[in-house]
């Protein structure tokens, strides 16, 4: 098998922070869509970012393949070094069990996997055969993860699928309702591997993946965002052009706003199934300029001796 090189996946150095790393995989993912990615190979790249991603993001199995690491070259074949135990680091963080991984991943933290795909071209079989009267069987249920756009949840889509069926691949035209969410399961009845003596179809299950949006980080039915304001701004208050799923809003900021702090944009966020939304949060990141000279250092000093302000006065109390 060969060797994976998860931080060359998803472009970013060893030493990256987990902003870094997550950034990139929002950027990637979306890159590699199928549904959007002209990439000859999109639907294997978008497998292998999610894959890096699921890595990356957990600092024990990161740890854990960093170790690893030291053994492989990228495009050449792997052997896990002798006396390797997969998953020996483990400290209790779990993958994903829905995610299908690569022979590579299995190798070094002990997770079956398969050649399903995720999101498209090929998928992956639930259930075996049931046997009905007669001797008939029930075709086996197919079960493949589905892609989908935040932007996609907020009214329902009509999309054209790809999947695997007795070797040969199969397109369907399905309906995605608005308000799905991820990990949702969507059941198409009959469209699963034929059955066996005049036995019915299986299913075909598809599985709702949110693919990562650049801005928005989802909690539930909300949407987050993370809103960077200067330091004048948070103190002075000010209004920003701030971006939603469906287009610009305009956002009052009271002065003397802290770091930190989630205001509230009521209804911009994911449709529910009552067709009611939940709402964006904008939570304020007060970001100092790089820039500075001294011209600049004497303001802030000026403004140092005249607030008087010690941040930390909490302190002394406790």
């Amino acid at each position: 098998m060969e060797f994976k090189d998860y931080y060359k996946i998803l472009g970013v150095d060893a030493n990256a922070d987990a902003t870094a790393i997550k950034a990139a995989y929002r950027k990637l993912a979306r890159k590699y869509h199928p549904d959007v990615s002209e990439h000859h190979d999109a639907e294997n790249q978008f497998k292998e970012v999610a894959e890096a991603y699921e890595v990356l993001k957990h600092p024990d199995k990161r740890a854990e393949y960093d170790e690893i690491r030291k053994y492989g070259h990228p495009g050449q074949s792997f052997k896990p070094p002798p006396g390797w135990q997969p998953g020996a680091g483990s400290t209790g963080e779990q993958f994903d069990q829905d995610r299908v991984f690569s022979e590579f991943f299995s190798s070094i933290f002990g997770q079956g996997f398969s050649d399903a795909g995720f999101g498209g071209a090929s998928s992956r079989q639930r259930h075996g055969h049931d046997f009905h009267g007669g001797g008939s069987r029930r075709g086996q249920d197919i079960e493949t993860d589905l892609p989908i756009f935040l932007e996609e949840t907020l009214e329902n889509t009509a999309k054209t699928i790809s999947y695997q069926l007795g070797g040969a691949t199969k397109n369907l035209k399905i309906k995605i309702p608005a308000g799905v969410n991820d990990g949702e399961r969507i059941r198409l009845k009959g469209q699963g591997a034929p059955g066996l003596d005049g036995g019915s179809s299986g299913d075909l299950y598809l599985r709702i993946r949110l693919v990562p949006h650049p801005l928005f980080d989802v909690e539930g039915h909300n949407l987050i965002i993370t809103l960077p304001l200067s330091p004048w701004e948070a103190a002075l208050g000010t209004k920003v052009e701030l971006p939603t799923l469906s287009g610009k809003v305009n956002l009052s900021i009271p002065p003397a706003t802290q770091g930190g702090q989630r205001l509230r944009i009521k209804g911009k966020g994911l449709i529910k199934k009552d067709g009611s939304h939940g709402d964006l949060y904008a939570v304020v990141n007060i970001v100092m300029p790089s820039a500075r000279d001294s011209a600049i250092n004497k303001l802030w000093q000026e403004l140092a001796d005249k607030a008087a302000f010690d941040p930390r006065a909490e302190w002394r109390n406790s």
